[in-house]
């Protein structure tokens, strides 16, 4: 089932038929498949963006990142039954992987954000087969090697699971690009969950989290980096949902 969000199709489905549909299908279909996570700000650049809507039409899954998603659906009848949010799921992929032997690359984040993610994350899991980690320069598209290296090394790694840490839209961009001659089962875009799992940012507490506030946690620890995008982003997206139930009604 399928809700449809100010024109953006988000899947109803919980964290752990999330968790399950991705094992699954890591075990019997390797065809080269992408996850998009939507929030608050996605559905805003959605409105607009041709080329971005096109690749939420073919993604394998589209999962609610953002509570306010939830609240808003909930006001449209047509409930989410939770939050699945691009950190944890990248977290709990991780644990998954570390149990089936699935192997992950890890590419994008801040200098050395990757590495320190592998770090944590082989220290929580010993079993966890992270088979590369890549940190590629700023405006790396705009180099005419650069896109050459980074697939060289994710092929020659051969993940099962593919993370990228680049900031939306450009993180699910570079993946509709390169997913299918990649071959990965799964890519996803999980923005600064790098920086969050390394320490290198602080993520909001869990109460702050549950209560559709951590964007007003991250937006008092980056506030030059993020003003825009959370005061402008969830005024529009405010709009655009009561815009959609007086349409409705």
């Amino acid at each position: 089932m399928k809700v449809n969000l100010c024109g953006v199709n988000i899947d109803a489905l919980s964290f752990d038929e999330v968790i399950s549909i991705v094992e699954q299908k890591l075990l019997s279909d390797r065809k080269p498949n992408y996850i998009v996570t939507p929030n608050a700000q996605h559905i805003v650049i959605l409105q607009k963006d041709r080329h971005f809507q096109k690749i939420y039409h073919n993604a394998f899954l589209s999962v609610p990142d953002g509570v306010p998603l939830l609240w808003a659906a909930k006001l449209m009848n047509a409930p989410l039954k939770g939050r699945v949010n691009g950190t944890d799921l990248f977290e709990k992929l991780c644990e998954v992987s570390a149990e089936k032997g699935f192997k992950v690359f890890l590419l994008g984040g801040r200098p050395q954000a990757a590495d320190r993610t592998a770090e944590v994350l082989c220290q929580k899991h010993p079993q966890l087969q992270i088979v590369g980690t890549y940190c590629p320069p700023y405006g790396f598209e705009q180099d005419t090697k650069e896109p050459e290296k980074i697939e060289a090394k994710i092929k020659a790694a051969a993940p099962d699971i593919l993370f990228v840490a680049l900031g939306s839209p450009k993180q699910e961009k570079w993946i509709d690009a390169n997913y299918q001659k990649l071959g990965i089962p799964i890519s996803i875009g999980i923005g600064a969950s790098f920086e969050f799992v390394s320490g290198m940012v602080r993520r909001a507490p869990k109460w702050m989290q549950k209560l559709g506030w951590e964007w007003l946690y991250r937006l008092l620890v980056e506030p030059r980096r993020l003003w825009k995008r959370y005061i402008f982003g969830n005024a529009l997206f405010i709009f655009l949902v009561l815009k959609q139930l007086l349409v409705r009604k």
